[in-house]
C-alpha cells in the first residue's frame, strides 16, 4: 500500500538574517510566512538572497543568532535537511551518475528503511507521473535534460515530502523546453498539494508558478504578493521595473492633465511633477490620440507586434500592436493610455 504523503505544513521564518564568515551579509533579517500547500516563489536578480534564504529553510544553512525556523509549528532551526522533511530540486539535478533512473527515485525510500514492495511500488508510481516508464532502466547520461530534470522531481516527491524546495530547476534548459517543464511543474504542484519554494530570477516563470511571488532585492523582501499585485500594483520602482516591462513617461500636472513631450493626457491623479508609468497593454493606437511619437524600432514576436517609441531623453515607450500591423521605424503615430492604466512611485522606493 502507497504512504499516505503528510499534510502540508506552514513554514514560518522569524528574524533570519544571514552573514557569512567573510562578513558578506547575504540576508538582512525578515520575517517570512509560507502557507500549507501554497506555492511560494523566491524572485530577484542574482545576488538578492533568494537561494541564501532557499537553504536557511532547507537547513543547508543556519541563520544569524536570533532567528528562528518552525514547519508547522515545530522549531526546526538546528536541524539540518535530512530530518526536516523536505525535498529538494537542484539547477544542477544532482542524480547519481552510476545509477538507472528506477535508482535513483528509489534512493531516497531506500535511506528510509522502506521494504521492497513499497519502494518498488512508490517508484513506479513516480515514474508513471513523470512519464519516465519506458526510461525506468537508462542511466542518466542517455536521458536529455528535461528528462534529468523529470528524474529529479521524481526522486525529490517519491519520499511524500511536507515541503519541497527548487533551486532554479529550469535555467539549464533550453527556452521551448522551460516553457513545456514550467506547465508540467505548474500542474503537478496543483496535483501532489505541497508547501513549495521555486527560487528564481525569470519573472515570467515566477507569474506562471506562483501563489504568491516574494520580490527580493539586496538581502531584503521588497514585496510579497499573488502575481497579478505584484504586476499590477508594484510597491517600488525596482519591483516595478523587475516586473515586466515598465513605461516611463516624464510630464507635470496642469489641472486634471498630465502635461509630457508627446502631448497632454487625462490624469487627475497625477503627482505635481515627475514620471507616469504604465504598462505595454495600457496603450493604444489611436489616430485620434493625444500623444505622437515616432516608431525607433520594432519586433514581431508571433502573435502581436511590440513597437518602440522615441521619448526625449527617456528609454523608448514599448507597445504591443496586433500581429498584422506594418507600422515600420520612422513612422509618426498617435496613441493614447487610459488615466486608469496610469500610477506613479518615488524613484528611491
Amino acid at each position: 500500500m502507497t504512504r499516505i504523503a503528510p499534510a502540508p505544513l506552514g513554514i514560518h521564518l522569524t528574524h533570519c538574517g544571514k552573514h557569512f564568515p567573510d562578513g558578506t551579509q547575504a540576508l538582512t533579517p525578515l520575517d517570512l510566512d509560507i502557507h500549507p500547500g501554497e506555492t511560494l516563489v523566491l524572485l530577484g536578480p542574482s545576488g538578492c538572497g533568494k537561494t541564501t534564504l532557499l537553504r536557511l529553510i532547507a537547513g543547508l544553512e543556519s541563520p544569524d543568532a536570533g532567528g528562528r525556523i518552525q514547519f508547522g509549528g515545530r522549531d526546526v532551526t538546528a536541524l539540518p535537511i535530512e530530518k526536516r522533511q523536505v525535498g529538494m530540486v537542484f539547477q544542477s539535478y544532482a542524480l547519481f551518475p552510476n545509477m538507472s533512473v528506477r535508482g535513483n527515485i528509489d534512493y531516497g525510500l531506500r535511506v528510509r528503511g522502506d521494504t521492497l514492495t513499497k519502494r518498488c511500488e512508490k517508484t513506479d508510481e513516480m515514474l508513471a507521473m513523470m512519464r519516465l516508464t519506458p526510461l525506468a532502466d537508462r542511466r542518466i547520461d542517455q536521458l536529455s535534460g528535461g528528462q534529468r530534470q523529470r528524474v529529479a522531481l521524481a526522486r525529490a516527491l517519491a519520499v511524500d515530502p511536507a515541503v519541497l524546495l527548487l533551486d532554479e530547476p529550469l535555467t539549464a534548459l533550453d527556452a521551448k523546453l522551460r516553457d513545456t517543464l514550467r506547465t508540467e511543474i505548474a500542474a503537478l504542484l496543483r496535483q501532489v498539494r505541497v508547501t513549495a519554494v521555486f527560487v528564481t530570477h525569470d519573472q515570467a516563470e515566477a507569474m506562471a508558478l506562483g501563489d504568491r511571488i516574494v520580490v527580493m532585492s539586496a538581502g531584503k523582501i521588497a514585496q510579497i504578493g499573488s502575481p497579478r499585485e505584484i504586476y499590477a500594483a508594484p510597491a517600488s520602482r525596482f519591483v516595478a521595473d523587475f516586473i515586466g516591462t515598465l513605461n516611463i513617461l516624464p510630464g507635470r500636472k496642469s489641472g486634471t492633465l498630465w502635461e509630457t513631450p508627446l502631448g497632454t493626457l487625462p490624469w487627475p491623479a497625477a503627482p505635481q511633477q515627475g514620471e507616469a508609468l504604465f504598462r505595454p497593454e495600457a496603450v493604444r493606437l489611436d489616430p485620434t490620440g493625444p500623444l505622437t511619437a515616432t516608431v525607433a524600432t520594432r519586433f514581431f514576436v508571433g502573435d502581436r507586434v511590440r513597437l518602440l517609441f522615441d521619448v526625449p531623453g527617456q528609454r523608448p515607450i514599448a507597445l504591443d500592436a496586433p500581429a498584422h500591423n506594418e507600422s515600420e521605424a520612422g513612422d509618426k503615430l498617435c496613441f493614447t493610455i487610459a488615466p486608469e492604466h496610469l500610477f506613479a512611485l518615488p524613484e528611491t522606493a
